[in-house]
């Protein structure tokens, strides 16, 4: 039976889905998703609207895409999540101020919002998803190592290459000159 988007975005679809599952996650969750924060999560590419779908179940309300791979906006649009393709590649080559730039942006409006929820995610969870959650909550004012072992903490399979830090790093610094 062919169903529409309406049904996958439905908690009877998520009982089915569960149910079908044959290895369900500790979480509960097919996705792979850690969170950091009570309203920031991080983790690994969402590819159909099912997932999507099970984000919206979950609160989430806004993505934030770091994956050059594939671009998650029609699969938010189905579901009612807002999202932000800012894909780059995971080339271990540093990272332009203009890329957290845009992240950020988009992370400090939609958690402007009392309710909302942001997950952002590559294709792994591993460098460029946690490389923009630092960049996010450095941003919000955390300490740049308290961040770093945060996210650590709670996702241990984050891994920052110097060259990304450096990135994030040189990103900061350059905002608070600009604010300045």
């Amino acid at each position: 039976m062919k169903r529409g988007l309406a049904w996958v975005c439905s908690r009877e679809a998520d009982r089915q889905l569960r149910r079908r599952s044959s290895e369900p996650r500790a979480n509960n969750f097919m996705i792979d998703i850690t969170w950091v924060t009570d309203r920031i999560a991080l983790g690994g590419a969402i590819w159909r609207v099912d997932n999507m779908a099970e984000l919206a179940r979950a609160g989430v309300t806004h993505v934030l895409d770091m994956q050059i791979e594939f671009d998650d906006t029609p699969l938010g649009d189905a579901c009612g999540i807002t999202v932000l393709w800012d894909g780059i590649d995971d080339d271990f080559q540093p990272k332009s101020a203009e890329v957290f730039r845009r992240g950020v942006e988009f992370a400090r409006r939609a958690l402007d919002e009392p309710e909302a929820k942001l997950y952002v995610h590559c294709a792994a969870g591993v460098h460029r998803a946690p490389m923009m959650v630092l960049a996010i909550l450095c941003s919000l004012g955390w300490e740049f190592d308290a961040t770093l072992e945060a996210i650590e903490s709670s996702r241990p399979t984050a891994d920052f290459p110097d060259v990304y830090l450096n990135s994030v790093k040189a990103y900061l610094q350059q905002e608070s000159r600009l604010k300045s």
